[in-house]
């Protein structure tokens, strides 16, 4: 989408890029369904929960099943990165046989105060697994491929994140120092904001917000976007406000959220994959400077190893 939409209806569309694939169905459920209206709620929810079902029903029946109308079963669809109610149904026909087949994992229950130690850690592993599969299912690749290009001929690089999205900025910029790119992450609103305005085109910024409303993210990306940079959002909500300033959009995966194991545990591990595919992508890109930037960066501290 270019500049002049996103600046005329202030969100990207729904509707870009290819359907997602069957396995990505319910992580797209799952990031999507905020945004939703509660009747478009239950038909994604119905769809994501008895694939196999629903698949047999035809747009009618699945309005019937949900108690909402044609029209709201064909804008879900559609929302959902479908182009119509016949591609949502092959797509229920897929993940419908990816289960049959044994492939879907049981959901775990939700850590407990008094579980034994063995079992926390069988239950962050398997949700550590889920977060990762269902952000690799839903990740846009051709938003990707276009942020590692921008990225891979940027003249310099700002990461803005703060909290737990700011130590994720941290870990990119240093991948992406020992490559030989430029790359600086702020946490600080302030040095963020005065960062952003010496931005200008062939600049790349990228803002990481799991909620997407961030503030004190929003505000350097919306300068670093006024000032012609190539902006990217990394975020568990593809509509939020921090999408209006970018370019580009990556989403991560919707965060379970429980007690015991906060947002910020599930949209780090989110992120981290998110970020590690923006450099490696970045890295391959500019392979014959980065390969020799890493290797000095290697020997520069190899002293430090030694015993």
């Amino acid at each position: 989408m270019t500049r002049e939409v996103k600046e005329t209806f202030g969100m990207p569309g729904s509707l870009g890029g290819r359907p997602p694939a069957p396995g990505a169905l319910a992580a797209k459920v799952r990031a999507l369904a905020p945004s939703m209206t509660r009747s478009m709620q239950r038909v994604a929810e119905a769809v994501a929960q008895d694939p196999a079902g629903c698949a047999a029903l035809t747009v009618t029946g699945l309005a019937e099943l949900t108690g909402t109308s044609e029209a709201t079963v064909v804008r879900t669809a559609r929302l959902l990165g479908y182009p119509g109610y016949r591609d949502l149904r092959l797509a229920l026909a897929g993940l419908a046989a990816q289960q049959q087949s044994g492939r879907a994992p049981a959901i775990t229950t939700d850590i407990a105060v008094d579980d034994p130690i063995a079992d926390v850690v069988a239950k962050l592993a398997y949700d550590e697994q889920q977060t990762l599969a269902d952000t690799a299912a839903a990740l846009d690749t051709a938003q990707l491929e276009a942020a590692v290009s921008a990225a891979a001929h940027a003249r310099r690089i700002d990461v803005y994140g703060v909290g737990a999205s700011g130590l994720v900025a941290q870990d990119l910029t240093q991948k992406l120092l020992r490559i030989g790119v430029i790359a600086h992450a702020h946490s600080d609103p302030h040095l963020a904001v005065t960062n952003a305005v010496q931005l200008r085109a062939g600049d790349v910024a990228i803002a990481i917000t799991h909620s997407g409303s961030t503030g004190d993210v929003i505000e350097p990306l919306r300068v670093a976007f006024e000032r012609g940079a190539t902006t990217v959002a990394i975020t568990g909500r593809p509509d939020s406000p921090v999408t209006q300033y970018a370019d580009h959009v990556l989403t991560t995966s919707i965060a379970r959220e429980t007690e015991l194991r906060p947002a910020a545990m599930s949209s780090r591990t989110s992120q981290l994959l998110v970020v590690d595919c923006l450099f490696v992508g970045v890295a391959q890109r500019t392979y014959e400077t980065a390969a020799p930037a890493l290797s000095a960066s290697y020997e520069a501290l190899a002293h430090r190893h030694r015993r």
